[in-house]
């Protein structure tokens, strides 16, 4: 459990960082757009810290480090959302910055932003899969 309620706050701390990183870097370039930059905040929050905690509330009771499809859960999530993260921020600062990605490397970033959604929700799933198996 005390290992879940750490990453949740790891989560925590770099959805605040994000925040901050956004609210300061857009205000340094006078940026008022829309950009990728905004999403990295709400996204560590909710698919971080959020999911985290829950696993921590049901870690104990459910015994889910148990199951087979825990320790999968815990790398692909985590693989899936780091780079989801990371990925926005490299789609995010060129866009504040107003400069132009060529096609292939905007092509790269959306294919290894895709790999890691595609990992993100390989992970739902096995955390789905490893709570019901729990209720069984």
């Amino acid at each position: 459990m005390k290992k879940y309620l750490k990453i949740s706050m790891i989560y925590a701390i770099a959805a605040m960082i994000g925040g901050v990183f956004y609210r300061e870097f857009t205000k340094f370039y006078q940026y008022t757009g829309a950009t990728a930059l905004g999403k990295v905040h709400t996204h560590l929050f909710i698919l971080g810290m959020i999911v985290f905690l829950i696993v921590a509330l049901y870690a104990k009771d459910m015994k889910l480090e148990e199951q087979k499809t825990f320790k999968p859960f815990m790398i692909l999530y985590n693989i899936g959302l780091a780079g989801m993260a990371v990925m926005l921020v490299v789609r995010g600062v060129p866009q504040v910055m107003g400069i132009a990605l060529s096609s292939s490397i905007s092509a790269m970033i959306s294919g290894i932003a895709g790999l890691a959604h595609i990992c993100l929700g390989a992970g739902i799933v096995l955390l789905i899969i490893t709570f019901q198996k729990c209720a069984e």
